[in-house]
């Protein structure tokens, strides 16, 4: 449909009284465009940079209406008196985008005949090397072919110049590099910039200043070239800021109002295109609204899109129009079209039952660790229910759940996190950690969300973002998170706020069905202000309360007065799940697992059977008990020193070990010299 199709449909709403007798009074357009409409008499040039590719919401005779930016211009641009909206880009060159009629016809004819950069036959523009050659063309447009329509043939009449307007569309694409153009690209710039210095507003013919609503002092408006960039700065900088002439103006993000608006606008929508005939007292635009009691749907729908354009809601409406999903499941549609997966297994009552399940399976794997385990298991069911960040007025697209793991070394955290991805997705693949001690230095972000635009690895992306849209419904584990550079946490801020990241090549990854998980020491050592030496806040036989309250306050301070970033603290909130020390009941509890999986081992590799001698495990349980601040990360390194290193020694140097044979440690003990001596014995198999 063309820009002028769309603005004969709109002229008037369905559903409405009609138009009223000042169609302006009762108009209302983007504050964007007014801003440019209301400067015209000043700004030869402006430059409209943000969400420039987005729908925009138009209201009229009491109705909203969505349009593409170029109609929504044309339409405010015709208003002022303008006679036509010439569009211009390297692929297409010149073309007129409305109205249709003789006017349409002049304005391409003059557009044809105006010199070697004019539209040519085959359709295609200018390379980029010829930008210069478009130069001539601007000047004759900005000055509306004033010299060519006065210039009246024998026993004609002389024309009066054109009031048009002209779109530079995708003008960031110009230069190769902003910063760096080539002579061609500087030299059609420069050209630019001294057009807006030379340009000279006109005052409309007298046809047109007949039509404008105060005829009696018509203004004298420019011929703009209107230059329609993503970025501020994908423009050379001088000529962005070279001439007061030129004006920037941004076309921001669509607030929570307008999606609101869209929304119910769209709820018409959906009714129309999905078929369902109109409920009595229904409006003709197909919305309908809530019953009493009934949650408002639209409103339900704009808070599901936040973040989100208005073209992208239209989509997602289009997408469930396909699917023929009713309008009261949006939300779903949203989620479908942020993160391209159908199937949500947050909704799949498995993930219920498996949550129970893991009540059992959990402490069995995490041992001693009962208050820890509970409130993550709390935690995992609020996010199996939908209710993170429920208590605000605007939860977002906040993650499923945050868990923030604190406490001595070797308690469990990252077994736990473990734990946690096999209990919600039965997948290790659903699991993905991040060492933080990797991400300490200046710009380590980068390798989170991407390097930015002329920076090395800006091709490759970020490795958090990209395995993220690979796959939304994950387990992410930020380990030691208290290592990591304050441009990392940063980050975090966004993602724990907003739900999502965008990379540094404008690609947008949504976190709204991922688990994040941080681990820090934090809170059971500081760091002596005098001597910097590591010092035991907490110590082992601490109860476990005074532990937790230890330290969950002094997390807070790290956060608050070291790092100096209490939003973050704000943010994970009462999520902060403390471990305590292992006790020497857990300890031996660890050491049988332990113990198991190296009979196991052995059974696997060398169909060996593995047998400790009552003195022997007596031994090794001493010293696994004797420090108990490594946690259980102990236990195994004292089982490498004292029962594997011995036993794969012994077992190396006795050849005639064989299949099916039983090794019996009997006895181990340590030498002066800190030696493990062992005493083995092999029996023959059955």
């Amino acid at each position: 449909m063309s820009v002028d199709d769309r603005m004969i449909k709109t002229a008037v709403i369905p559903g409405t009284p009609g138009p009223s007798p000042d169609p302006a009074a009762d108009r209302r357009v983007p504050l964007f465009v007014e801003e440019l409409t209301g400067t015209l008499s000043v700004h030869a040039q402006y430059v409209l940079y943000g969400n420039i590719h987005d729908l925009h919401l138009v209201r009229r005779s009491g109705g909203d209406r969505h349009h593409e930016l170029v109609t929504v211009l044309w339409n405010s641009l015709r208003a002022q008196g303008y006679q036509a909206l010439v569009r211009y880009d390297q692929i297409a060159g010149f073309s007129v985008a409305a109205p249709r009629g003789p006017e349409r016809d002049t304005v391409q004819h003059l557009l044809t005949e105006s010199g070697p950069a004019a539209l040519p036959r085959a359709g295609r523009g200018p390379r980029p090397a010829q930008l210069l050659d478009v130069v001539p063309q601007l000047e004759e447009l900005v000055e509306g072919w004033a010299r060519r329509r006065t210039a009246a043939p024998p026993g004609g009449r002389e024309a009066e110049p054109l009031r048009v307007a002209l779109l530079i569309e995708h003008a960031g694409r110009l230069p190769a590099d902003p910063s760096r153009l080539t002579e061609a690209e500087r030299d059609f710039f420069l050209a630019c910039l001294k057009l807006a210095d030379s340009a000279v507003p006109l005052a409309p013919s007298p046809a047109v200043a007949l039509t404008l609503p105060d005829h009696h002092t018509p203004p004298k408006l420019f011929n703009p070239i209107i230059w329609l960039t993503d970025g501020e700065r994908d423009l050379p900088h001088w000529l962005v800021s070279g001439s007061d002439r030129i004006r920037t103006i941004a076309v921001p993000e669509p607030d929570a109002d307008e999606r609101r608006r869209m929304a119910r606008l769209l709820e018409g929508e959906h009714a129309d295109e999905s078929g369902r005939a109109r409920r009595p007292g229904e409006t003709g635009s197909g919305a309908r609204p809530a019953a009493e009691g009934e949650a408002d749907r639209a409103e339900v729908f704009a808070r599901a899109a936040a973040g989100m354009t208005l073209r992208a809601m239209r989509e997602s409406v289009t997408l469930a129009v396909a699917r023929r999903m009713p309008f009261a499941a949006m939300p779903d549609a949203v989620r479908v079209y942020r993160l391209g997966v159908e199937k949500n297994p947050w909704r799949r009552e498995e993930i219920r039952r498996r949550i129970s399940e893991g009540e059992k399976q959990i402490p069995a794997r995490v041992l001693g660790q009962d208050a820890a385990v509970s409130m993550t298991l709390a935690i995992l069911k609020r996010a199996a229910l939908g209710l993170s960040g429920a208590q605000a007025s605007s939860p977002g697209h906040r993650p499923r759940g945050t868990l923030f793991f604190a406490g001595p070394t070797g308690t469990g955290k990252t077994e736990l996190a473990k734990a946690v991805a096999s209990v919600l997705f039965d997948s290790d693949q659903a699991y993905l950690r991040f060492d933080m001690s990797e991400f300490s230095a200046p710009h380590s972000a980068d390798r989170l969300v991407g390097a930015p635009p002329g920076y090395v690895g800006f091709e490759a992306g970020g490795e958090l973002t990209t395995a993220v849209r690979a796959n939304p419904f994950r387990v992410i584990l930020f380990d030691e998170i208290d290592k990591a550079d304050k441009g990392v946490l940063d980050k975090f801020l966004q993602v724990l706020e907003d739900g999502r990241l965008t990379d540094g090549q404008g690609v947008t990854t949504y976190f709204s069905e991922c688990v994040l998980i941080f681990t820090s020491n934090l809170g059971v050592q500081r760091t002596d202000p005098v001597t910097e030496e590591r010092q035991w806040i907490v110590e082992p036989g601490t109860p476990y309360r005074e532990l937790a309250q230890q330290v969950k306050r002094n997390v807070k301070h790290h956060f608050e007065a070291v790092v100096g970033r209490p939003e973050l603290m704000n943010r994970i909130g009462g999520n902060v799940v403390v471990f305590g020390f292992m006790t020497k009941e857990t300890a031996g509890r660890i050491l049988d697992l332990q113990i198991g999986n190296i009979g196991r081992q052995l059974a696997a590799e060398h169909r060996l059977r593995l047998e400790l001698a009552p003195e022997a495990r007596s031994r090794l349980a001493t010293y696994c008990t004797r420090d108990l601040w490594n946690g259980g990360r102990g236990v195994g390194m004292i089982l490498e020193t004292h029962l594997l290193n011995p036993l794969a020694c012994e077992l190396f140097d006795r050849p005639g070990v064989g299949p099916g044979d039983t090794v019996l440690v009997r006895a181990l003990r340590e030498t002066e010299d800190g030696q493990v001596e062992i005493d083995i014995e092999t029996l023959p198999g059955e």
